[in-house]
């Protein structure tokens, strides 16, 4: 036999014409087979693309193609064939088999194609990553977290890695997890703000992006105790233009994932069409603004508050226990409170794009917001809400900038003083007014792949009950 040259599946389809009627050897794992008799039909992913191999018995081994007959799925083997052009094939080609080498021969695969609750498929979540759905969102949040990169590092950003350690919190410490640090105690960051308020008094345009941890004892479908977060912050930015950077940053993201996974998407069952009209401008409310409208919806009976996703939803794949009954008692929105989840969704499936809410009470939102000087009830603060109900993906606004004014914010919140100490410094040393936003990984990818559970858009999710695997 003529040597072969070892190649991927993903790079043969990208340049057909180079492999086209060559011998090659592909190494990777056994998907699905069947069989009619002399040929077997061998299914071969090696985790750039799956590809039909052709076995036929005439053509090889007789004791290869004996081991094929038996192999069970997820056995790792190499095929050796020839590249026949096949406009069948969603590659557009297949492998006529020449040699099966059997690397492995795998059990008895646990994960089959009957249905399987959401609890059998998280316990077996390093297994389950490999299924098509799972392989495809994965996929698609590499491309969501470069194309977060590449947003920054093309627009003047330089990127500031944040402590994971931290000695004191963003936002209090009841919703943080509490570590033995030595003699002290120390939390698993919630957020890298401050820390990048710094960053941007160096650089001007920063970013940090990497694991956060929240200890909130929550079961709903949008958190997760431990999450990836994106956060810029810019000197001398205000309210509007943090506003307009959030909404040029989200296209941005969309732009590249239509970009390349369209196809990916539909096999998900997402409406290619909704994520085509996420286009600036996108819509921006008043938080009292909006409190209107979600009433208004409530009141009128047109208030849409069904979980994102679940027009879409597989069972095994995205179901849960989560119930929503088909005419609830919905509350009303006040003025004065924050927004819960029921409120967003109701707002975001208003609108074909994400809305922008800003200005929410000052008294709800975090020491470190700047009050609005037209408006001292209100926090120069802003939500970015992704349609179709999905929720909030952005969060951030001005800081205050004034030392006097943060001084006071911390002890009506009962913070301590000195561990931010350094902190109260960047106003006292060449104060300026600054803005900046997190945006999460995983809700993103929810929304856009439209899936109706954070958990399967993070390799290995951590949740209330779930450690492991």
């Amino acid at each position: 036999m003529t040597e072969a040259t070892t190649a991927r599946i993903g790079a043969i389809a990208a340049d057909l014409d180079q492999f086209e009627g060559q011998l090659v050897t592909l190494e990777g794992w056994l998907y699905n087979r069947r069989s009619s008799g002399k040929i077997h039909f061998l299914q071969l992913r090696d985790g750039t693309a799956t590809l039909q191999c052709v076995m036929v018995k005439k053509e090889v081994d007789p004791d290869a193609f004996a081991d094929a007959s038996k192999l069970p799925q997820e056995s790792s083997i190499r095929v050796t064939g020839v590249v026949k052009r096949d406009e069948r094939s969603p590659l557009g080609f297949e492998l006529g088999v020449k040699a099966l080498d059997v690397v492995s021969k795998a059990d008895e695969y646990p994960i089959s194609k009957k249905e399987h609750g959401v609890a059998f498929l998280m316990d077996h979540r390093h297994l389950w990553l490999r299924s098509s759905r799972q392989h495809v969102i994965v996929r698609i949040r590499h491309t969501i977290i470069k194309a977060v990169r590449d947003y920054f590092d093309g627009n003047g950003f330089t990127l500031v890695d944040a402590p994971v350690f931290t000695p004191n919190a963003v936002e209090g410490t009841s919703n943080l997890f509490g570590v033995e640090y030595f003699d002290r105690q120390a939390f698993l960051t919630q957020s890298g703000q401050l820390y990048m308020e710094a960053a941007a008094m160096a650089h001007g345009k920063v970013y940090c992006f990497g694991p956060t941890f929240r200890a909130e004892k929550s079961k709903t479908r949008r958190h997760l105790t431990e999450f990836w977060m994106v956060e810029p912050e810019v000197a001398y930015l205000d309210l509007e233009g943090d506003m307009d950077l959030a909404e040029d940053f989200l296209c941005f993201i969309v732009e590249r994932v239509l970009a390349k996974h369209t196809e990916d998407l539909k096999t998900l069952g997402r409406d290619v069409d909704a994520l085509r009209k996420v286009k600036k401008p996108f819509p921006r409310l008043t938080h009292a603004e909006a409190v209107d409208l979600i009433n208004k919806a409530i009141d009128d009976g047109t208030a849409d508050r069904r979980p994102a996703g679940t027009e879409s939803m597989q069972h095994g794949e995205g179901a849960d226990d989560e119930q929503v009954d088909a005419t609830p008692t919905l509350t009303r929105a006040r003025h004065d409170d924050d927004f819960g989840a029921e409120e967003e969704t109701i707002l975001g499936r208003l609108f074909d794009r994400p809305v922008l809410v800003h200005r929410y009470p000052y008294a709800v939102k975090a020491f470190y917001m700047k009050r609005d000087p037209e408006d001292d009830t209100r926090a120069l603060c802003v939500d970015v809400l992704a349609p179709e109900g999905f929720g909030e993906i952005v969060g951030g606004g001005q800081r205050e900038d004034d030392l006097d004014a943060l001084l006071s914010r911390i002890e009506a919140h009962g913070l301590p003083q000195e561990v931010f100490e350094w902190y109260l410094d960047l106003r006292r040393y060449g104060s300026v007014p600054h803005s900046g936003f997190g945006l999460g990984i995983e809700r993103t990818v929810a929304w856009i792949c439209g899936l109706h559970h954070v958990r399967e858009t993070i390799p290995f999710p951590r949740m209330l009950e779930r450690l492991s695997p």
